[in-house]
């Protein structure tokens, strides 16, 4: 069984607390596929490119239907002129989101928990607060951790604390509504609050 590791106000290990047995045996596609959507939605989606009809010019035909020996020409927009429109060019209006139900948006963040937890960088504290607001004292947290990069969920997130980690690289903190599997997947270790780790055991019983 899974183990997240409890922390102590120095950020050192003081005890182990289980994971309910729901957060194993998650298929991992679950993951693959709230992750392959997270990304999608980011997507910038502003590659796009005038058509004919948009690109300016060509108003007349660039010369006599007949009598020339060439071929007829309507335009100097069209696709096969230099300066002319781009045929079946990108467009900004392309939809790149894809629908993840809820239940497997639920199953993927509980299979990205298990994962860490397997792995050993899973820790539950009682509280994320830096009352200073010094990045200092958020580095020390940070480093008393000795993890490569560290996710931070508190349950309400205050202004101090925000401004602490705010110009540390390798933290991100957030609060408890923001967590979801494709940050916890992106980070190699997760600190949570007491207060959310016992909401999200109960939402997975």
């Amino acid at each position: 069984m899974s183990t997240a590791i409890v922390l102590n106000e120095k950020m050192e290990k003081a005890s182990e607390i289980a994971l309910p047995e729901s957060f194993a045996g998650i298929n991992p596609h679950n993951l693959y596929l709230y992750v392959k959507s997270a990304q999608a939605a980011m997507r910038a989606n502003t590659a796009s490119v005038k058509t004919r009809s948009e690109v300016s010019g060509g108003g007349k035909k660039p010369f006599a239907q007949k009598g020339g020996g060439r071929a007829r020409q309507g335009s100097i927009r069209a696709p096969h002129y230099t300066g002319g429109g781009i045929a079946f060019g990108p467009q900004n209006n392309r939809n790149y989101n894809q629908k993840v139900n809820k239940k497997q948006k639920k199953l993927a963040l509980n299979f990205a928990l298990n994962e860490h937890a397997q792995n050993g960088t899973l820790f539950v504290v009682d509280s994320i607060e830096v009352a200073s607001g010094k990045t200092k004292d958020a580095a020390a947290m940070f480093k008393a951790l000795n993890q490569r990069d560290t996710l931070f969920v508190k349950s309400i997130l205050d202004e101090k604390t925000y401004l602490a980690f705010q110009n540390l690289n390798a933290t991100f903190v957030i609060e408890s509504n923001e967590l979801n599997a494709y940050l916890a997947a992106n980070y190699r270790s997760i600190v949570i609050e007491k207060a959310v780790w016992e909401n999200l055991v109960s939402e997975a019983k």
